[in-house]
């Protein structure tokens, strides 16, 4: 089945069930390992770790790994190790992300660093990435390792770039962009990318999988974006306006600012840059970026890179893995329908 038709097939809502059926065998060591490599005779290393691991994410970065593992028809435990190993990548930059952007909560829980300190979360972070690191070498790929310590390099400039870009209403659209492609989408595609890597696909294989997790990973933060002024704290795993509290300027900021009055900059110069936030602060920046269509076209954006991510499946092997990614694509933007 061709991947037009697979998307006019899908009369239901979508879901990541599919991928989920999918990857459930090769899933479930994957999450044996993550457990075994969490551990440490340092018993705080454990603690903040399982809290942060078993509070619920959705594992879609190694999911991805699985399953272009599976449309390959890969044999052998490297695709297992390598997930495990996207997984404490993207552990570890949560850990960090929430003492950057003092945040308080995660995946609908107190953030780590509320529980145990901001000095542990980010040492524990640092531990998790050593982890991911001694995974990555087991393996016994170069070009493996080269593509995920890449992408931890990409994912620190993104946190440094966000750091200039924060707080920031000059910040326009291709300097967020570059944020979001270095902060989030690097590891979305570097996890895409490995399995055909250690399949022995070739470049051009590699780079359509690669391709194919760049345009997701875009097409998710930037549904996440609009979901955090119109979205639920369960869809989010966070509170609804935590962005808009911790002054991120993000896409439909971005728009906002540039079509709304002189008034309407004044506003968010007082509540973003200056972080001086009043009750009905919230409520009136949801309605401003309504009314200047600034979450609607966010939300254009992100289906188109969701568009992008498909087509780029388009010359990969038809099957079920072919079917399940393509559906994860589609849940991620009916997120926001």
């Amino acid at each position: 089945m061709g991947v037009v038709q697979l998307q006019k097939d899908l009369k239901q809502p979508a879901s990541i069930q599919s991928l989920v059926d999918l990857v459930s065998d090769d899933m479930g060591r994957v999450n044996e390992l993550i457990l075994s490599k969490a551990g440490s005779n340092v018993e705080l290393i454990p603690e903040i770790s399982r809290h942060l691991i078993d509070s619920g994410g959705k594992r879609l970065r190694p999911m991805l790994t699985l399953a272009f593992a599976k449309m390959f028809g890969y044999e052998g435990d490297g695709h297992v190790i390598l997930a495990a190993a996207v997984e404490f990548m993207h552990t570890a930059t949560l850990l960090h992300d929430d003492v950057v952007d003092e945040s308080d909560m995660r995946r609908g829980k107190l953030a780590a660093r509320k529980l145990w300190g901001n000095q542990a979360s980010v040492l524990v972070g640092d531990y998790l990435l050593g982890q991911a690191f001694k995974m990555m070498v087991d393996v016994g790929s170069l070009e493996a390792l080269r593509i995920l310590s890449e992408a931890s390099a990409i994912i620190a400039e993104g946190e440094v770039l966000q750091l200039g870009a924060a707080q920031d209403l000059n910040t326009d659209e291709p300097m967020y962009m570059q944020v979001v492609e270095a902060k989030t989408a690097a590891l979305f595609a570097a996890a895409s990318e490995v399995s055909p890597e250690i399949a022995d696909k070739g470049a051009e294989i590699r780079a359509a999988a690669r391709k194919f997790g760049m345009d997701l990973g875009l097409a998710f933060q930037l549904v996440d974006d609009a979901l955090d002024y119109g979205g639920s704290a369960k869809d989010l795993g966070k509170d609804v306006g935590d962005d808009f509290h911790e002054g991120k300027i993000t896409l439909p900021i971005i728009y906002a600012v540039q079509r709304g009055s002189d008034e309407d900059r004044a506003f968010w110069k007082r509540t973003l840059e200056d972080g001086i936030i009043e009750d009905g602060d919230l409520e009136h920046a949801i309605q401003l970026l309504r009314t200047t269509g600034a979450l609607e076209d966010t939300i254009k954006r992100a289906r188109e890179f969701g568009a992008s991510a498909i087509e780029a499946l388009a010359t990969l092997p038809d099957g079920a893995a072919k079917d399940a990614l393509v559906e994860s694509v589609e849940f991620c933007i009916q997120r926001v329908s």
